[in-house]
């Protein structure tokens, strides 16, 4: 898989009609955490560079590409991802929504990559520039 960007931490690549992010602290405590086909958590310090990240990633061929062969117009809407919700006690923000890993296994679990289908990254980006929004105001 060619890398299509690296911002920050966060190294994407792509095959296909999919987008896999790594995360530099893949393993350790901060790393993604991720319920394979249920949702995500990130590391709140982390949600800037994720969104920066997706931004970049919408702006490339193979996003349009991938958003051209889906025959559903409702793809990229945000309504495939819950809001995000803070957790104060592990510091990680979670959001429910199309992601997976190649180790499927029940509950949120560290994860040193993950994969979304990049017509749903759009959806992605905005429930999380919204919540970043909200949050700068309290």
């Amino acid at each position: 898989m060619p890398t299509l960007t690296t911002v920050a931490d966060w190294t994407i690549t792509a095959s296909g009609d999919t987008a896999r992010f790594a995360h530099a602290s893949a393993g350790g405590y901060w790393a993604p955490r991720v319920w394979s086909g249920r949702g995500l958590a990130i590391a709140g310090a982390d949600l800037a560079d994720l969104e920066n990240a997706l931004g970049e990633v919408l702006k490339l061929p193979v996003y349009w590409l991938a958003r051209a062969r889906r025959e559903d117009s409702g793809a990229g809407d945000a309504a495939v991802w819950s809001e995000p919700r803070y957790d104060p006690e592990d510091e990680f923000v979670y959001i429910t929504g199309p992601c997976r890993t190649d180790e499927p296994a029940p509950g949120y679990r560290p994860a040193s990559a993950f994969v979304v289908d990049l017509v749903h990254l759009r959806g992605l980006r905005i429930r999380i520039a919204a919540y970043r929004a909200a949050s700068a105001g309290r």
